[in-house]
């Protein structure tokens, strides 16, 4: 298949007062599976529909390869959307689905096959091939003759995404495909989805609100909020090193933990104050800090008792009482109370924890992150 890049340049989308998309841009590369994520209302999904050219561009430019598109219909945008609610003729069986894109777009009406009879014929043989070539590759040859009725939710995406696939697009647009499966099957579709994706090779633009399926499907994950893109990277990159305090709390489950806390000079050395407990800055953090600064701390970058890693550079013992245990199998997690600061870790199962204990806890000072409290923006 053909794969173009992406390019949208300072993009805005009004409606009426409301600023859906404000000065978006970002550049996705071909073959790339970019995923737009954020939650309900962030622009995300209009983003997607203004490059799908359902909706008008307010300012700005948006490219698919060299092309500049504000004004190409979306039926010339040579591009494959693929809905949350799978969008299936429910008149139609499973093969006829599938061809009907193709159908329209290679035999040009009735009257044009009638007297292109021969070349028609051709036509219709190369669709068919297609066709079953796509349900092989999806497997789905044995739901051909079937009804969308007749199809369980997953043969129904199995089926949404054939139809995108067989017209061999230069761009896939997903909206959201897989939020109407349920857990199992979603975990199981989005591995499939995945490598279908890697084998295709085409540029896929991806929406979801879900931060995992965000983290495992995407080369690189554009994060927004308010329509307003906070960071672009690759999963790793946003997890590890998020822009902000919105992208450090968005990404990660449980999320980021942030505190307010003073700032406090010891020996030359930065150090933070918690409590009673100062809690020396590792020697990669900046030396210049305002007065009071956010600190965030990765649940599972808290432990307890003698649970920690011998070679990390580990906090001062800190005293927390336990408030709530939501137990997650191999580890709880546990809601804790330190100095009036409340704080989610993630603790093995093995240490035992009762609601209401004292609990010995130390930090992970070598994965706690910093913050402007004014801004909210990283300090690297």
């Amino acid at each position: 298949m053909r794969a173009e890049g992406v390019r949208f340049e300072r993009v805005v989308k009004r409606f009426g007062q409301v600023v859906a998309v404000n000065r978006l841009t970002l550049h996705i590369q071909p073959g790339e599976f970019m995923v737009l994520v954020g939650p309900s209302g962030c622009g995300k999904t209009t983003a997607l529909r203004l490059l799908a050219g359902l909706e008008e561009v307010t300012e700005g430019d948006i490219y698919i390869g060299e092309r500049r598109v504000n004004d190409v219909s979306p039926r010339d945008r040579d591009i494959a959307m693929v809905f949350q609610n799978y969008a299936l003729y429910p008149h139609m069986r499973v093969y006829d689905n599938i061809a009907f894109g193709l159908r329209l777009r290679e035999l040009k009406g009735w009257l044009w096959q009638l007297t292109h009879w021969g070349e028609a014929r051709a036509i219709r043989q190369r669709i068919d091939e297609r066709v079953r070539q796509v349900a092989q590759m999806l497997e789905i040859e044995s739901l051909l003759h079937r009804l969308p009725k007749e199809l369980s939710g997953g043969q129904r995406q199995r089926v949404a995404l054939a139809r995108a696939i067989v017209r061999q697009p230069k761009v896939f647009l997903m909206d959201e495909p897989l939020s109407n499966l349920d857990a199992k099957l979603r975990d199981q579709t989005r591995a499939e989805l995945k490598k279908l994706q890697e084998r295709l090779g085409v540029t896929t633009v991806y929406v979801t609100h879900d931060q995992k399926e965000a983290m495992t499907l995407g080369t690189r994950i554009a994060v927004m909020k308010d329509g307003v893109l906070q960071q672009v990277g690759t999963p790793q990159e946003v997890y590890h090193q998020p822009a902000n305090v919105f992208v450090a709390t968005f990404i990660g489950t449980p999320p980021m933990n942030i505190l307010s806390v003073p700032v406090v000079r010891e020996g030359g050395q930065s150090a933070v104050q918690l409590g009673e407990t100062r809690l020396p800055l590792p020697n990669n953090k900046p030396t210049s800090l305002p007065p009071t600064v956010l600190i965030g701390i990765r649940p599972q970058d808290i432990h307890a008792g003698n649970d920690a890693p011998t070679d990390a550079l580990l906090s001062p013992p800190l005293t927390a009482t336990v408030d709530v245990i939501e137990p997650q199998g191999d580890r709880n997690d546990v809601h804790l109370v330190v100095n009036g600061h409340r704080l989610i870790a993630q603790i093995s199962a093995r240490v035992p924890v009762q609601e209401g204990q004292a609990l010995p806890i130390r930090l992970n000072l070598e994965h706690l992150h910093l913050f402007d409290p004014q801004t909210e923006q990283a300090i690297r």
